[in-house]
């Protein structure tokens, strides 16, 4: 009860929620689901590298499925399937020890499949979207639903499920069979080149914007004189002006703040709306 999001977002700032789930396995999560009363809003929180929770909290249940959603094999047919919690990146090690290509962007992603399949995450010219084949949700009410991505809407970092509540617990994804050894180079380069591009060392959530049209959402906020400016204990990174940086003591409204200084200062001087990819949920701390 009244569990510290910043325990468990990247971020390491925000609120608490009211009731915080860490279950054992699928059936576990099956079996809360089914506890829980109608009205009550449920997040699924993987690594929390893509949310932020207002610092006045969440009135809601979070269900954490990294330590339960764990598995990741090869099906009979050759496709990898892998559960809700696991980290994108050892999905890529994975396909490529087993001489499978096509994966190896998902090496660029910081957070689980979860969060990659919510959002279509992707980077290095790939997105998750891509290499799905077949994903498995459940709902409300515990019950399996295995779909295809045609029951989805599916856009650049958006997927609309018609209004279904359902949360993603697996995915398989089709890759090709391909030299495994090139793959693992290509997957330590993607690496390398993350490591090398942004500040990883430091609390953040990963690209704050999308990229809009034709161009890149961190040349816009520089070119806007924002790299390095802070606010509260939020800084825009000098590395990577598309990242925000929690330099130890920033709250919610700290980040916030600056995001909306990123979006109005792009906005006035090239005339484009920065759209975000981090999601931002909960309550403002009433004054």
């Amino acid at each position: 009860m009244n569990e510290p999001m910043s325990r468990h977002v990247s971020w390491r700032a925000g609120g608490a929620v009211d009731r915080a789930y860490i279950p054992v396995d699928l059936d576990d999560i099956r079996a809360f689901l089914r506890t829980l009363p109608s009205g009550e809003p449920v997040y699924f929180v993987g690594l929390g590298s893509n949310l932020l929770v207002r610092d006045g909290g969440l009135r809601a249940t979070v269900v954490f499925t990294h330590w339960a959603l764990r598995e990741l094999t090869l099906t009979d047919d050759g496709a990898i399937r892998a559960d809700a919690g696991v980290a994108s990146p050892k999905v890529a090690r994975f396909a490529a020890m087993h001489d499978l290509v096509g994966g190896e962007f998902l090496a660029g992603i910081p957070g689980t499949v979860g969060g990659a399949l919510a959002m279509n995450a992707g980077c290095y010219g790939g997105e998750t979207w891509d290499i799905v084949r077949s994903v498995v949700t459940v709902d409300r009410a515990g019950a399996l639903h295995e779909r295809t991505p045609d029951e989805y809407g599916v856009g650049y970092r958006a997927v609309e499920a018609a209004g279904r509540e359902e949360w993603f617990v697996s995915a398989a994804f089709a890759l090709s069979p391909g030299n495994g050894a090139q793959s693992r180079d290509t997957v330590k380069a993607l690496l390398a080149k993350r490591i090398a591009a942004q500040p990883l060392g430091e609390p953040n959530a990963g690209s704050v914007f999308r990229n809009p049209p034709g161009t890149f959402a961190a040349k816009l906020i520089e070119d806007c004189g924002l790299k390095g400016h802070a606010i509260g204990g939020a800084i825009v990174s000098e590395k990577h002006a598309n990242f925000i940086i929690n330099t130890g003591a920033a709250s919610a409204a700290d980040i916030e703040a600056l995001i909306e200084l990123a979006q109005a200062s792009v906005r006035e001087k090239f005339g484009i709306s920065l759209e975000r990819e981090v999601r931002i949920i909960g309550d403002e701390v009433t004054r």
